[in-house]
């Protein structure tokens, strides 16, 4: 059986980390769809500390009876690796976006520059200067 220690120890880690996601989200420092995740891992957690019966349950079927508190660590570790994948999935997709950005810039860069040496006059072709001025 888990005891009475570890379950609310566990139970005031995930309100508090409720709470934080909670503050967050609201000091507009975490976007909600990032926030989802965290929400789900919290309340996870939460009900795993709280529901001691349940946490035994799942101890039991996946065979760890001399200790169900493991469980909660390891459906923490596990939400911790979701969020970490998800995470990874993102900053891969804004990686391929900015290097997409920096070839746009680098285009637009080199066409003003084109667009610049044609405007401006220079004493090396006076007849580009002749024809502008005629």
């Amino acid at each position: 059986m888990t005891p009475v220690r570890i379950s609310i120890a566990a139970a005031i880690g995930a309100a508090l980390l409720l709470l934080i996601i909670l503050e967050l989200i609201r000091g507009r420092r975490l976007k909600e769809r990032y926030a989802l995740l965290w929400l789900v891992t919290g309340v996870a957690l939460l009900v795993l500390a709280l529901w001691r019966g349940g946490l035994n349950t799942i101890a039991g079927w996946l065979g760890v009876g001399t200790y169900p508190p493991a469980i909660l660590f390891a459906a923490a570790i596990m939400f911790v690796i979701a969020v970490l994948l998800h995470y990874s999935t993102v900053l891969s997709r804004l990686t391929d976006d900015n290097v997409l950005l920096a070839q746009e810039v680098a285009l637009l860069r080199a066409r003003i520059d084109v667009l610049e040496a044609d405007a401006t006059p220079t004493a090396k072709n006076p007849a580009a200067t002749a024809r502008r001025a005629g």
